[in-house]
């Protein structure tokens, strides 16, 4: 599904092909950024004890992030805002910044939502999103023939 989207009177955001196929059930559909800003970029990493989901998000602070479960709609989103002043005896200037963006990911009904763990390090903010047990891949078994 490569549609173009509108939300809430922001730029078209176009999908992927690999988010549609592949992410499905883990990448969510309501994505916007504010103009002036980019929208992070995310990894989802798959392993078979969680989901890991690793946005760039460099210059921010762990404050500036919200995170939220409702459901199974994991949404991160961070409105900022700076002032700069540069002042002089006759003349005082500011300049004002505002970044806004929101990503969401719908969570399949596979993961233990109420264990998922975040940090921000270094410009990333990683999420683990651990599975339950019965999602977790077994080791082969060999079967004997009698």
């Amino acid at each position: 599904m490569n549609s173009l989207m509108k939300r809430n009177g922001f730029a078209p955001m176009r999908s992927s092909f690999f988010d549609d196929f592949l992410m499905r059930d883990l990448f969510g559909r309501d994505n916007w950024t504010s103009e002036d800003s980019t929208l992070p970029k995310v990894n989802i990493v798959e392993t078979n004890e969680e989901f890991r989901v690793e946005m760039a998000a460099p210059g921010m602070k762990k404050e500036d992030f919200h995170i939220e479960l409702d459901n199974d709609m994991l949404t991160i989103h961070s409105e900022m805002s700076s002032e700069n002043f540069d002042e002089d005896s006759t003349f005082t200037r500011k300049e004002f910044s505002y970044q806004s963006f929101k990503r969401s990911f719908y969570l399949p009904n596979t993961v233990e939502a109420d264990k998922i763990k975040a940090r921000y390090r270094d410009g990333i903010l990683n999420l683990e999103i651990p599975k339950k047990e019965e999602a977790k891949r077994k080791p082969v078994k060999t079967i004997s023939i009698s």
